[in-house]
């Protein structure tokens, strides 16, 4: 199949925005605390590492595998199919959208979706910033459920299949490189590209290549300065509410989700756009 004019367009939006993680330039500060990384975990011995992010990988995979199977995900696509139905009444399944919907209906369908994973975080920030114990000891697994959740639903809001172990695979892929701070993300990027030519199978089976590394705790260390601010300032309030530490909350739990669901949505676009030019099987 061939492009639509505007199709063209968008695929040269999204080489220009690709390009910008090669054009990223790091700086000063960034470096330094990327050497100061380095430095920490080569104080701990190899096999220790490799052990580490081994089970990270395997918890991260089990935890995307759970929310596929759990009964919002199942409406979320009814949800998701209902909407494109009302666009196109040929489409009956989600890899139909795929095939008979063009990429603006896709990408309005996956908007909606990230649209409202924004506020959930929000929500979720917003609660955490209150100081009570529970919202933030509860605050970094909810806001993996979210983002996780929120990745799988633009895949699906593409016509792409997350019940396969492949395609599960894939999301759980494209929410570590979304999460990667921006000096990384050209690294992420091309081994997204290098799977996207890979079988399904074969794709599985590569499973044992690490997903996450020691750039992956950038996150855990911004959570952590997150909950030191909150614990901080939710004692300052401003009428009995702790104004201050819940807009830090919400503000920093939105601004993630944000940047995770723009990243996915971008993949999304230019995976099926390749395949609709017959760049990609």
């Amino acid at each position: 199949m061939t492009l639509t004019q505007r199709e063209e367009v968008l695929l040269e939006e999204l080489h220009t925005w690709r390009q910008s993680f090669f054009e990223y330039e790091a700086t000063d500060l960034e470096n330094s605390y990327d050497k100061w990384i380095d430095q920490a975990f080569s104080l701990l011995p190899d096999s220790l590492q490799i052990q580490f992010f081994e089970k990270l990988d395997d918890w991260l995979f089990q935890l995307n595998s759970l929310l596929r199977g759990t009964k919002l995900q199942q409406e979320a696509s009814v949800r998701i199919l209902n909407a494109a139905r009302s666009m196109n009444e040929e489409v009956n399944s989600i890899s139909d959208m795929r095939t008979k919907m063009p990429v603006a209906q896709l990408t309005f369908l996956a908007e909606q979706q990230a649209s409202r994973h924004r506020i959930y975080s929000l929500v979720q920030g917003g609660m955490a910033g209150s100081g009570k114990p529970l919202f933030v000891t509860s605050d970094f697994l909810a806001m993996l459920v979210i983002n996780l959740r929120a990745v799988q639903l633009t895949a699906m809001s593409f016509g792409y299949d997350v019940q396969s172990p492949a395609g599960l695979l894939e999301t759980l892929k494209v929410f570590n490189v979304a999460t990667m701070p921006e000096r990384m993300k050209m690294f992420g990027w091309e081994d997204l590209m290098e799977d996207l030519q890979k079988e399904d199978e074969q794709f599985y089976f590569d499973i044992h290549e690490r997903i996450t590394d020691h750039t992956w705790v950038d996150e855990p260390l911004k959570e952590a300065l997150k909950i030191s601010l909150i614990m901080l300032l939710s004692k300052k309030t401003i009428s009995g509410f702790p104004l201050i530490s819940v807009a830090i909350g919400a503000g920093m739990n939105y601004r993630i989700t944000r940047k995770v669901t723009h990243f996915a949505i971008k993949y999304y676009q230019y995976k099926y756009l390749l395949e609709k030019s017959g760049e990609l099987k």
